[in-house]
This record gives structure tokens, C-alpha cells and sequence, in this order.
């Protein structure tokens, strides 16, 4: 009798253990979450496994609107044709990457978007998915070095575990470029100077019932500061300009994709700024490239922007609207002079 007990009780104990791990406890849900089951009664959210993202119909078009829209990946991960209005990537170099001029950096940097293509010998196409984890939120290449910062993965991070995974789903469907690119290449001091990020466990979704909230994502995605905040001598942000142009971009924009410097323009709302725009004239901005009869630069990602759904353009400017607004002079269309306050030279500098 003692023996039939001890013998119903491990069938028990054992119908119990089972019924506990299909619900998930202790597990990682199948490959595609990780949670458990007293994180899901106090109302935790859901952490995405990331290291083995489920390729879904829905992400793969999800991330095609974020790389092809906000985000603009192939911008830099592919050869732009510039000389076409609007800039676009030259057939078959889409993800295969590209070598960046040194610019005003130091002699010895050669900067290079490596090949993201799913191409195995030279591209990304036996990278797991933890490495294209790393290198958006940390800035860490699959190769362990610290990505140089022009690839912007302090935004990058922000985006939600989700919006993440999209990403990564539709990069991983690129076709192969088999085409190889070198590495990198920085000054010792230089190298030095750049740290990866430390690693974020969980960015939940956006609230989109809050346009300004939204907006204030898609602007960080964006990585809209990045470009359109002036940098000091050390490449930093420069304090109390945030938003307002001045940032002096050389490279391929001038008439038939010929060599021209142009500078941001100032997107806060100060008189000096984009304040004349109304709701419909930024969005008319962004899908043709021009304000009025004034062609925006093709320095500037409107061939990207456009994309973008209405409703995400008039969540962009309700957060625009919010910036603290900054006089700062700044306009492509004048001769560049010096400007003090950001110590640039673009056009109106002297009348800063």
C-alpha cells in the first residue's frame, strides 16, 4: 500500500512539473520570450528573446518601413546614387556597404559601413542574430571592436525590443552582395576614445495615443539630433545648440551628384528656425523635397522620410513643436562665413 502511495505521488509531482513548464515557468516560451510566470502576475512585460528572432511576415514588414523610411540603413550600407533627385541606393550594392571619405577627421581614418548583405563570405550571413543585437544597442561590431560612432547606435537602441527585431528580420533578407570591404581603420587616439554602450535588457513600445510621445521615438530613431546639432572639435554635441543646424556635411549633394558642402538647417521653432512651417507644409517638405520652390539637399534623408506614413510625419512635427526653440541663422542658399556661436562656416554665419 505504502509502495502504490509513493508511486502516485511521483505521477503527481511529475503531471505538476509538466503542466508548469508548458505554462512557461522557468522557460524560455519556445524560443520567442523570455519571462515567467510571477513576472507575468505582477504585469512585467514580455522580453523578446533576441538571439533567435522568429521571422514573421508581419516584422519582415515592419522593418522594411523602418529601414526604408526612418531609419535609412541602406543609406550608408549601400553605393547612393546622388546624382539622381532623390538620392537613391545603385541597384545590387543594397546592404552590400560603403567606404566613407575622412573627412575632417584625423589623417590615418578610413571609415567603412561593412557589407550587411546576407551574403556568407563577405556579408552578414552567418552572423547570428545577438550580433546585429549588439551592434544597434551597444555599438559593438560582430568582430568584438566598437563600431565608430557615425553608425548612430546610441538612437538606435531606443528603439522597442519589437521595432529591434523587425529591423533585423528584414536586413537578414537582403540579397547577398558578394563584394568584400575593408575594415575600419582609426588613429590609435582616436580608437581610444570610443566605448560601446552598455546593454539594454528591455525598450518596451511606444505609446502611440500620445502623438508628442511618439514623435519624440521617431525622432530619436531618427537620429535626427545627430545630424541637425552642430559638433564641437572633439565631435560632441554642442550644448544649448541641440536642434538647431549648423552642422556642415561635405560630399556628393551639389547639382549631378558633384562635391558641395551643405549644413543642417535649424528645425526648432524660433523665428530663425522652421517656425513659418504649418502641419501640411512640413509634411509636403518631406514627401517631395522641397519647401515651396526651395529643393531641400539630398544630404538631407527626405528620400527616406517620405516613406514614412502621414500620421508618423504629423507625430514628428508635434514633437518638433515641443523643442526649446533656438536663434541660430543658418541657410544654404548665402555664402558661408564663420559663426560664432557654433563655429562653423555656413551660409548667415556672420549674422549669428
Amino acid at each position: 500500500m505504502k509502495s502504490a502511495y509513493r508511486i502516485l505521488r511521483v505521477l503527481l509531482l511529475l503531471t505538476l512539473a509538466l503542466l508548469l513548464s508548458s505554462r512557461g515557468v522557468g522557460a524560455k516560451g519556445g524560443g520567442e520570450v523570455r519571462t515567467s510566470h510571477k513576472a507575468k502576475s505582477r504585469g512585467t512585460p514580455v522580453v523578446l528573446d533576441l538571439e533567435n528572432i522568429q521571422r514573421t511576415p508581419e516584422r519582415l514588414e515592419r522593418g522594411k518601413y523602418l529601414v526604408e523610411g526612418l531609419l535609412q540603413c541602406t543609406s550608408c550600407h549601400s553605393q547612393m546614387d546622388f546624382a539622381h533627385r532623390p538620392a537613391q541606393p545603385i541597384a545590387g550594392t543594397i546592404g552590400g556597404g560603403r567606404v566613407f571619405g575622412r573627412g575632417s577627421r584625423p589623417e590615418g581614418t578610413s571609415i567603412v559601413a561593412p557589407n550587411i548583405s546576407s551574403d556568407p563570405e563577405y556579408g552578414a550571413g552567418n552572423w547570428p542574430d545577438r550580433d546585429f543585437v549588439r551592434a544597434l544597442r551597444q555599438g559593438i561590431g560582430h568582430d568584438g571592436r566598437t563600431l565608430f560612432p557615425l553608425m548612430p547606435y546610441e538612437y538606435f537602441r531606443n528603439l522597442s525590443d519589437e521595432d529591434l527585431a523587425s529591423v533585423i528580420v528584414y536586413v537578414r533578407s537582403f540579397a547577398p552582395v558578394h563584394v568584400p570591404q575593408p575594415k575600419t581603420v582609426l588613429p590609435e587616439s582616436l580608437a581610444k576614445a570610443i566605448h560601446p554602450l552598455a546593454p539594454v535588457e528591455h525598450v518596451p513600445e511606444p505609446d502611440k495615443s500620445d502623438r508628442t510621445h511618439y514623435g519624440k521615438y521617431l525622432v530619436t530613431g531618427g537620429h535626427c539630433k545627430a545630424c541637425h546639432t552642430p559638433h564641437d572639435e572633439n565631435g560632441d554635441l554642442i550644448s544649448g545648440l541641440e536642434f538647431s543646424g549648423g552642422q556642415v556635411f561635405t560630399g556628393p549633394y551639389g547639382p549631378n551628384g558633384s562635391i558641395a558642402k551643405v549644413a543642417s538647417l535649424n528645425l526648432t521653432w524660433d523665428a530663425s528656425g522652421i517656425s513659418y512651417l504649418d502641419e501640411a507644409k512640413f509634411i509636403e517638405a518631406l514627401k517631395t523635397g522641397s519647401v515651396t520652390a526651395r529643393p531641400l539637399a539630398t544630404a538631407m534623408p527626405w528620400s527616406y522620410f517620405r516613406n514614412l506614413t502621414v500620421d508618423d510625419l504629423k507625430a514628428i512635427f508635434a514633437y518638433l513643436h515641443t523643442l526649446t526653440p533656438v536663434t541660430h541663422r543658418v541657410d544654404n542658399t548665402e555664402p558661408p562665413t564663420y559663426c560664432r556661436l557654433c563655429r562653423h562656416i555656413h551660409g548667415l554665419g556672420d549674422k549669428n
